[in-house]
């Protein structure tokens, strides 16, 4: 390990090497790579280590379902499902305050149960919703922001990526994870619809039809988007069940949704597979390098004896679990607005889980808790993912964007808190059901 001194030059350089980097605009797997490297450096016999700690990394069998559930939210958003989908969210809620608005919330819950990402489902959101919201008299800011906020919602709704890498990294269930985020999901959802219905009317941004549809109508929307809505059933099932393991339960998933986007609903031909699996491939590419990263960065944490030291910082603030929970809330929503939140992740968990145990705070607990914490990162500003997706594509200002988002972001923190102090919202269902 070094002498004492030679530890805080290669944590010096470490640092060092992560500010440059972040600060010229580096890619963050990049940048986690980068600082980590330059550790190494000052002890070439250690240098092998990165490459060792990359490949192993990886070597997960329940880290399949990662490919598996990214090619099932593509073939969704590409088979006709999200058509489907939008029709019956604006049955159900068209008639609001902000009735598009409200339908791209609605949307995104219900495309959440299938992508388990948050820059995907936000950018439908911004490709599909927004240059309507913008032809009927929305600002560019509120279109933008609310595809971005109701992204919030699908690592939270299973399947989600986020709670599979924390399951991995804690050894915890995954079944039980993805049933634990349906209450919080639907909490979120109804957080945004209000925080919309409340923009709407200072606004006067009219509901787009007088009255709700006959239930007959909507009845029927709901019929036409069955299929969709079977999915995240599916998954339920298959869990409690013990039919699939969630790598199983994956290609499962890719499977179905690739049948009923083909031949059921016929939104895409044999010919549009290959840019599919392409596409798919690329986004799986991204994720996996992000963990191997970190996963690099999170091996140095451990050498430094960080997790130790961070535990003994915290408990001595209190051993009060709540008071902690609060603590490391704040540095998350701190750090969020900085690091990727799937790095974040993969570098905190190991930390953080060694605190948890000794307070007893259940893991399935803080899995969705932290999952939640680091994805409302991806929508704030330095380097929120999800920010530049959605601003990207509708072109709006980073400034504008910040602006607008303010109420979006206070709903949000309002319900990480209640969750935060409110175990029982989301370890209810896993209870009941396992």
């Amino acid at each position: 390990m070094g002498s004492a001194s030679e530890q805080i030059q290669k944590m010096i350089l470490c640092a060092l090497t992560f500010l440059l980097l972040l600060c010229l605009g580096v890619p963050i797997a990049f940048t986690i790579l980068g600082a980590s490297v330059a550790y190494f450096t000052l002890n070439p016999m250690l240098a092998s280590i990165v490459a060792q700690r990359m490949s192993s990394s990886l070597e997960s069998f329940p880290l399949l379902a990662v490919p598996f559930f990214i090619i099932a939210g593509g073939a969704m958003a590409r088979g006709g499902i999200a058509r489907r989908l939008y029709h019956l969210a604006d049955g159900l809620v068209g008639h609001w305050w902000g009735g598009l608005a409200q339908v791209a919330v609605m949307n995104s819950l219900f495309l959440g149960a299938m992508s388990g990402s948050s820059n995907a489902d936000a950018a439908i959101d911004a490709r599909t919703i927004a240059p309507i919201m913008r032809e009927r008299g929305y600002s560019n800011g509120f279109a933008s922001v609310v595809s971005a906020a109701s992204g919030v919602i699908a690592p939270i709704m299973p399947p989600s990526i986020g709670l599979i890498v924390y399951g991995l990294l804690t050894d915890t269930s995954i079944g039980r994870l993805f049933t634990g985020g349906v209450i919080p999901a639907l909490l979120i959802a109804v957080a945004l619809l209000a925080t919309v219905r409340f923009a709407a009317k200072r606004r006067n941004y009219r509901p787009e039809r007088e009255h709700r549809l006959p239930l007959k109508e909507t009845a029927a929307r709901a019929w036409s988007a069955a299929w969709a809505l079977a999915m995240p059933v599916l998954l339920l099932v298959g869990l409690r069940g013990g039919w699939f393991t969630p790598t199983e339960l994956g290609a499962m998933a890719a499977v179905y949704a690739l049948v009923v986007g083909l031949v059921v609903y016929r939104g895409f031909g044999l010919g549009e597979i290959y840019p599919l699996l392409r596409e798919s491939a690329l986004t799986t590419a991204n994720v996996l390098f992000i963990i191997a990263a970190a996963s690099v960065f999170s091996l140095i944490l451990a050498l430094e004896q960080v997790p130790q030291q961070m535990v003994t910082a915290l408990l001595s603030i209190s051993d009060n679990k709540y008071v902690v929970l609060l603590v490391i809330n704040l540095l998350l929503l701190v750090l969020g607005t900085m690091l990727e939140g799937l790095a974040l992740l993969i570098i905190l968990v190991p930390i953080l889980l060694e605190v948890t145990r000794s307070l007893g705070i259940d893991p399935v607990h803080f899995g969705i808790v932290l999952v939640f914490n680091t994805t409302i990162g991806s929508i704030t500003p330095p380097v929120g993912t999800v920010l530049f997706t959605v601003c990207s594509i509708t072109r709006c200002s980073i400034e504008e964007f910040a602006s607008e988002s303010v109420p979006f972001l206070v709903a949000l923190i309002g319900v990480l808190m209640l969750l935060t102090f409110v175990p029982s919202l989301v370890t209810f269902l896993p209870d009941l059901l396992f």
